[in-house]
């Protein structure tokens, strides 16, 4: 199997190199073969386009050369120079005013290959390269943000504010015209209780392909509570403004609350809901009477039973 060797771009294996050697060894060396990878370069896109597609990134040529030489070769790396514009002028499919998208075949120019005189080259694979053009095109997009995971127990997670909120993409008019909708990549939400903002790349397939106004994107993300509902149950009925001896029917309440999730969850908070009725300047007798509700900020009553309670004073 022979080995494989990359070139570099720009470099003539030189003569001069190769002559100054045979001064020194002062004698005739039966050439070897060797095999040769050289990289393609795809260079000068004609304006306005795009090329989206080349089946070849690498071309092989056998070459004849001294075996003295083969070391120095090794260490140097040069490119194939696929023209575009140069060979697509030429081209039966081409123009030299107008070069029109479209799939092209181009032969690989032998000559192009910046190899001294003293090397022969014996054969390229493969001998042509296939490309594909197509048109440049900018388009404007919106920004949307998808989420994944859950927020922490009892919070939502709002629709996201990106900064900026539209982008400018640039790039092949197929594949630009094939996105329905442009999204950076996904937030994960896991475990969220509270607003947060983190820096996001977009969500390209394959971002070589494109260009874009900017390449990171503030996300804000707003986090909020439930309102959940909680019932309070067996509320004591508390008398006030009275010394005398008073008997309450039923002696309990029991009521339904609404509020945040963190609010309702708070032991503290919720233990500073009492029920009274104030018998001021009531006397002995029985009476019909509602009771007071005491509830504390940010949390609202929305039912309670019993509604009417007998008091009977003695």
């Amino acid at each position: 199997m022979p080995d494989f060797i990359a070139l570099s771009r720009g470099s003539t294996l030189f003569s001069g190199v190769f002559l100054f050697l045979l001064l020194i060894f002062g004698c005739t060396v039966e050439p070897v073969e060797t095999d040769l990878l050289l990289p393609v370069d795809f260079s000068n896109i004609p304006e306005g386009m795009v090329l989206t597609y080349h089946q070849t990134e690498k071309i092989e040529i056998r070459i004849q050369t001294d075996p003295r030489l083969v070391e120095m070769i090794n260490k140097e790396t040069i490119l194939y120079p696929a023209d575009l514009y140069t060979d697509l002028e030429f081209d039966p499919a081409g123009d030299s005013d107008s070069i029109e998208p479209g799939s092209y075949v181009l032969p690989v120019d032998k000559t192009r290959i910046p190899m001294d005189p003293a090397i022969k080259i014996l054969s390229i694979n493969p001998s042509f390269l296939s490309v594909r053009l197509e048109r440049k095109i900018t388009k404007t997009f919106k920004i949307t943000v998808p989420y994944i995971g859950t927020p922490a127990q009892g919070h939502l997670a709002m629709e996201p504010v990106c900064e900026p909120a539209f982008v400018q993409l640039t790039g092949a008019e197929s594949l630009i015209n094939g996105i329905d909708q442009l999204k950076t990549k996904s937030i994960d939400l896991a475990g969220a209780g509270e607003e947060f903002k983190k820096n996001m790349p977009l969500d390209l397939e394959n971002p070589l392909l494109y260009s874009s106004s900017h390449t990171m994107f503030t996300v804000t993300v707003p986090i909020q509570q439930q309102m959940v509902t909680k019932t309070v149950a067996d509320i004591p009925i508390q008398v006030w403004n009275t010394t005398s001896k008073v008997k309450i029917e039923p002696p309990v309440i029991t009521i339904e609350i609404k509020g945040p999730f963190d609010t309702l969850g708070n032991r503290t908070i919720v233990d500073q809901i009492y029920a009274f009725i104030d018998l001021k300047d009531l006397t002995t007798g029985i009476y019909a009477r509602h009771a007071y509700i005491n509830v504390p900020v940010d949390l609202l009553m929305t039912g309670a039973t019993p509604q009417v309670f007998t008091v009977k004073i003695e």
